[in-house]
């Protein structure tokens, strides 16, 4: 009875050390990413994997320090390894995609094919990084819900990433006019409208500016029996701000072009505007 109480007391010890050591860490690491990944220009993404590592690298030394000081489980645990294949084999096989999803989550750790708070798209679902978990990792789509995909999932698939490389991103919007629309005309009111948006990112060089160059680039694609299309491209900071540029100079851009006369058409089934 004596080394009973003693048992409990011994399991009931180190879970408290372990989480209140898990719960200090966590917080210890959150101070850290709060106030130096900024002054030290870090990825904080290093950070927060650690930050969910500690809890589940913490509680499996518990495990283990229960299981050696407890003659019982001591016991138990030797003769499972030592005479229970069948069972370690279906241990085995469940964790497997476990395991997988902590070596995926180490591939983008150390890979880096994302980090947090990139703008990605994987299996179609596009939205911002929120966090990388030791199993899996959570995307913030735009329609503000949770994508949570398992990280061996990720390292499968092909990953666009809209943030990795540059701080500004380039977008295309392309424009269908009627054949008989004027194109000065609908440029000029394209570029106007785009380059006045005060979400539009100017690109261009000294000499650029200079030599009067435009700041929005406009071009003629293509021309077929049923109008002309035209591509505007375009640079912004965040894939955000593309959006809300694209919803605010398409409504200013049709006002404009209802006033002067340039007509619109909408070939197989294409909407007047769409963006690639």
């Amino acid at each position: 009875m004596e080394n009973m109480i003693e048992y409990v007391w011994l399991i009931v010890s180190t879970f408290l050390v372990v989480t209140i050591l898990s719960f200090l860490t966590r917080k210890i690491i959150t101070i850290i990413i709060s106030n130096n990944s900024k002054k030290l220009f870090a990825d904080p993404t290093n950070f927060l994997f650690l930050k969910n590592a500690i809890p589940f690298v913490l509680y499996s030394i518990g495990i283990f320090w229960v299981f050696q000081k407890i003659p019982y489980f001591n016991s138990l645990g030797n003769a499972l390894f030592a005479g229970a294949g069948v069972i370690a084999a279906i241990i085995g096989f469940a964790s497997q995609k476990a395991f997988s999803n902590i070596i995926g989550g180490l591939f983008i750790l150390i890979f880096r094919p994302f980090r947090i708070g990139d703008i990605i798209e994987v299996d179609g679902r596009k939205g911002k990084v929120e966090q990388i978990k030791l199993i899996h990792t959570i995307i913030k789509d735009y329609q503000y819900q949770r994508v949570i995909v398992p990280n061996n999932h990720i390292s499968d698939q092909m990953i666009i990433n809209s943030t990795i490389i540059d701080a500004h991103i380039k977008r295309q919007i392309i424009f269908n006019l009627a054949l008989n629309a004027n194109i000065d005309d609908a440029i000029h009111i394209i570029s106007t409208s785009i380059s006045n948006h005060p979400l539009f990112i100017d690109e261009r060089s000294p000499i650029e500016k200079e030599n009067n160059i435009p700041p929005v680039t406009v071009k003629v694609v293509e021309l077929s029996e049923h109008g002309i299309q035209l591509n505007a491209y375009v640079y912004v900071s965040s894939y955000e701000d593309a959006f809300n540029l694209k919803c605010d100079v398409l409504k200013s851009i049709k006002e404009q072009f209802d006033k002067v006369g340039i007509e619109l058409y909408s070939a197989n089934k294409l909407l007047p505007f769409t963006e690639e």
